[in-house]
C-alpha cells in the first residue's frame, strides 16, 4: 500500500480519503484550514495524519482536491516541494453559473496546473467526472464506478490506475494529457444532465461494455 497525500478537506477529499483508508493506504490530509484537516483526519481514523499546508507532502501521490479557483495558488505556494511528485488533478474549471470555463480558450485546467507545477512533477487527470457522494458510496449493484484518466507519462498513469483499482473503482485511460480538456467538458455534460434531465446528482457517467 502507499502513502497518499490529499490537499483539501471538502467532499471529494473526504470521499477519496475514505476509500483510500478502507483500501489500506496511509492517508495524510493537508488544507489551508488546519482545523478542517484535523477534523477530517480524525473522522478517517486508521492512522490518518495531517501535515502543515505548504509543507512537503509525504506521499508520492498527491491528490489536488481543492476547487479550480484555488488550485493554481495552492500549487504555486507548495512550489518545489512538489518536485518529483505524481499530482492527480481532480478539478473542473467551470464557472459557477455553468456558463463556460475559467480557462483561456486555447487551454484547459490541467494544462494551466502544469504551467505552475515543478517541471519534473507528473500530472494525471482523474476523478473529475465523479460526484463526491456517489464516489463515497462505492460500487453500484456490484459494478465499479469508472474513473477516467489522462496523462502523458505511461508509468504515472499505471500508478494512478493501480491506486484507482485498489479503491474498488475501474480506471479508464482516455489518452494523453490533452484529453483532460475533454474530461473537463464531460463534467459540464454531467452538470447539464443533472440540471435538465436527471434532476439530482446521484448518478455517474461510465462505460457499459456489452457481452
Amino acid at each position: 500500500m502507499s502513502t497518499i497525500s490529499i490537499i483539501g478537506s471538502g467532499g471529494m477529499a473526504a470521499a477519496i480519503a475514505s476509500l483510500s483508508v478502507k483500501a489500506g493506504h496511509t492517508v495524510e490530509v493537508m488544507a489551508r484550514d488546519g482545523a478542517k484537516a484535523r477534523t477530517l483526519a480524525d473522522e478517517l481514523g486508521a492512522g490518518a495524519t495531517t501535515r502543515a499546508f505548504g509543507a512537503a507532502p509525504a506521499g508520492d501521490i498527491v491528490i489536488l482536491a481543492v476547487p479550480y479557483s484555488a488550485v493554481l495558488n495552492v500549487v504555486r505556494q507548495h512550489g518545489e516541494v512538489l518536485a518529483g511528485k505524481l499530482l492527480v488533478d481532480i478539478t473542473n474549471p467551470i464557472r459557477s453559473d455553468f456558463s463556460g470555463f475559467l480557462t483561456p480558450e486555447d487551454s484547459f485546467g490541467t494544462q494551466e496546473i502544469a504551467k505552475v507545477a515543478p517541471a519534473d512533477a507528473d500530472i494525471v487527470k482523474a476523478f473529475n467526472t465523479q460526484n463526491a457522494s456517489v464516489l463515497a458510496a462505492g460500487p453500484i449493484e456490484g459494478h465499479p464506478l469508472d474513473v477516467f484518466i489522462a496523462g502523458d507519462d505511461a508509468q504515472a498513469k499505471a500508478r494512478v490506475s493501480a491506486f484507482i483499482e485498489s479503491l474498488g473503482l475501474r480506471p479508464m485511460d482516455v489518452g494523453k494529457l490533452f484529453m483532460a480538456r475533454t474530461l473537463e467538458h464531460a463534467c459540464m455534460l454531467w452538470l447539464g444532465l443533472m440540471t435538465h434531465s436527471v434532476k439530482h446528482g446521484n448518478f455517474s457517467i461510465g462505460v457499459s461494455l456489452p457481452g
